[in-house]
């Protein structure tokens, strides 16, 4: 019975049909992932259809999202699967060299795909000229950090997630006295000034007090961003230093003190600090003569890494990317009259797969075709010597 089923399981892996029904699900997906980026914006439909293994789907019957077309992650599952089947089907003899390399090629290419879509970080540097820089920023998800800015050479800085702050509750700071309990969460707002004669604040601390904040709809298109805010009441060894704002929308840190330390908060972008540092010693925008038509950008930076010993001066411009402890640094942007440079910073742990699946199948492709050639003029030598 298990021997049965194993057998039509392997028959079924390795069909072509199976194959026909896979790529032209994918086509779909493409098509449904293209026209779902006018409302959810390039990264949400990605994430939504290709980098899913269900589409998910909300009813205004049903309390919970549900599964309703089969994702970019689980047809490629498939596809690979279905791949690896056909390929373990093929003969195993030197006659088919080439298409042993071509289908292997073809599997590492569907796990390079894999590998990024599950493991790859997407962040920014943004950089000005004589400014040094350790940290790399989110494109879009927030945090509040409370930054201990006692010691005026070194900050300790405390990271909550924006996500922990919109489940609510009680959030205590590893390693200091403070907790913070989460009163009430916008995941988009609005700051402004609190009309007269309207009801106060619930801030009792901090800038809050004056503020009114305004839910606002959820924003998904690429160059729009969610401003989050919280009223988040902060205590210290039980004790209640009142209840504070934290906002997006609001530029500068607040600060309150405990027992000789002072805390800073604010809600910014999500940081990753880095063990080395990049200080941007010249940016350069480079036009076509006579025109403002873009020639070049590119950021001369100095990276310091004291773990190596290491400083030296790198010049990162348009297609000549800086890889650098598993991270790729681009020249992307630019801001405040050349002044500013904006780096986007890939880390993907599978960028090579690529191009070892590019060799492959390249390799595979000659192979095939000199056995194929050989095997055509000892064809063609025979019928002359007969």
């Amino acid at each position: 019975m298990l021997k049965t089923l194993a057998s039509r399981t392997w028959t079924f892996l390795k069909s072509f049909q199976l194959t026909i029904v896979l790529l032209s699900l994918l086509m779909l997906l493409v098509v449904f992932c293209t026209l779902a980026q006018v409302e959810m914006g390039t990264a949400g439909a990605v994430n939504a259809y290709m980098r899913s293994f269900f589409v998910w789907r909300h009813f205004s019957f049903l309390p919970f999202p549900v599964p309703t077309f089969p994702g970019g992650g689980l047809v490629g599952l498939l596809l690979t699967l279905n791949l690896i089947a056909k390929t373990m089907d093929i003969q195993r003899t030197w006659a088919k060299a080439g298409m042993w390399l071509v289908h292997a090629g073809m599997v590492i290419l569907f796990a390079g795909e894999f590998v990024a879509g599950m493991m790859q970080v997407d962040t920014n540097m943004s950089i000005e000229v004589g400014q040094t820089v350790n940290y790399v920023e989110s494109y879009k998800t927030m945090e509040l950090a409370v930054v201990d800015v006692t010691d005026p050479a070194w900050d300790e800085v405390y990271s909550v997630p924006d996500t922990m702050l919109s489940r609510g509750g009680a959030i205590a700071i590893p390693g200091t006295p403070i907790t913070l309990n989460v009163k009430k969460h916008h995941a988009n707002s609005e700051l402004s000034a609190l009309p007269p004669g309207m009801e106060p604040s619930i801030a009792t601390a901090g800038a809050g007090p004056g503020v009114l904040v305004q839910d606002r709809p959820r924003v998904s298109a690429d160059n729009e961003m969610d401003l989050p805010s919280a009223f988040i009441e902060i205590t210290t060894a039980g004790q209640s230093q009142g209840i504070w704002l934290v906002s997006a929308a609001m530029n500068a840190p607040q600060s309150f003190s405990f027992n000789g330390r002072t805390y800073a908060l604010s809600m910014r972008l999500l940081r990753q600090y880095l063990p080395y540092s990049f200080t941007l010693k010249q940016f350069r925008h480079d036009v076509y003569p006579g025109t403002q038509i873009p020639k070049n950008f590119s950021s001369l930076v100095q990276v310091v890494n004291p773990s190596r010993n290491e400083s030296r001066e790198v010049l990162i411009y348009m297609n000549q990317p800086l890889r650098y402890e598993g991270k790729t640094f681009y020249q992307a942007s630019f801001g405040k009259n050349d002044t500013l440079s904006i780096l986007s910073v890939v880390e993907n742990p599978g960028w090579l797969l690529p191009y070892i699946s590019c060799v492959l199948v390249s390799l595979g492709l000659l192979v095939h075709f000199a056995i194929v050639l050989r095997r055509s003029l000892k064809r063609r030598q025979d019928q002359k010597e007969g």
